[in-house]
């Protein structure tokens, strides 16, 4: 959506272009979501990492959406209750089987930290975090909380899961790279893909997600 007018809304936020845009916001939030659980059901193990930067990818262009527009202005001072919290056991479990030889991978934490932060994180972890978070919004979404769901995506995304989503993006894009230019080479990187990454398999049962954060 290029037409900036479409972006921001009018009066009480209620507008039909605040929906709009959460529609689409709304889509690839859920698109993203049921591709994971997908994934993670491991019926085609050759394929989740590249499908897990596909997926990626294409959630952080709604982020950056967010990102891009005008603070969003809640309704109320006070979160409603969107429902428990998200149960995300069965997705992270059935990742960490199906990634295993390359679920572990370091990151800069902060790339403007003084100084800089390396930590060590999985992308079982940080994918499932991803849908925790956006499972959240989409609860009120769905609860018809237009303006709500778009508030916590956008805040989430700044304050949580567009930099998680990011450096996953990174962590999965340098292991095509290791498959694809490393293929019958000899080399001494400290992260080896094995060729079992392609046989892994996973849990397939996955509980439906819920989930309730309060507002800071």
């Amino acid at each position: 959506m290029s037409d900036t007018h479409t972006l921001v809304p009018t009066g009480d936020g209620q507008s039909e272009d605040w929906g709009d845009f959460a529609a689409e916001i709304s889509d690839q939030v859920e698109s993203f979501v049921l591709a994971v659980r997908e994934i993670a059901a491991g019926e085609s193990p050759e394929t989740a990492v590249s499908l897990l930067l596909l997926q990626v990818s294409q959630v952080l262009l709604a982020g950056g959406r967010l990102g891009a527009v005008q603070d969003v202005v809640p309704d109320e001072r006070f979160e409603p209750d969107a429902g428990d919290d998200a149960d995300l056991d069965g997705v992270r479990t059935s990742l960490a089987n199906l990634l295993e030889p390359v679920d572990e991978y370091t990151e800069v934490f902060d790339p403007y930290g003084e100084p800089p932060e390396v930590v060590t994180t999985t992308l079982s972890d940080d994918i499932a975090d991803v849908v925790v978070d956006l499972v959240h919004g989409l609860q009120h979404y769905k609860a018809g909380r237009t303006v709500e769901a778009l508030w916590w995506w956008q805040f989430s995304y700044l304050s949580n899961w567009g930099a998680t989503a990011s450096a996953a993006l990174r962590a999965l894009q340098s292991v095509i790279s290791h498959v694809r230019l490393d293929a019958g080479a000899q080399h001494d990187a400290e992260l080896v893909v094995e060729d079992r990454l392609l046989a892994e398999t996973a849990a397939s049962a996955v509980a439906p997600p819920q989930g309730y954060v309060p507002r800071h």
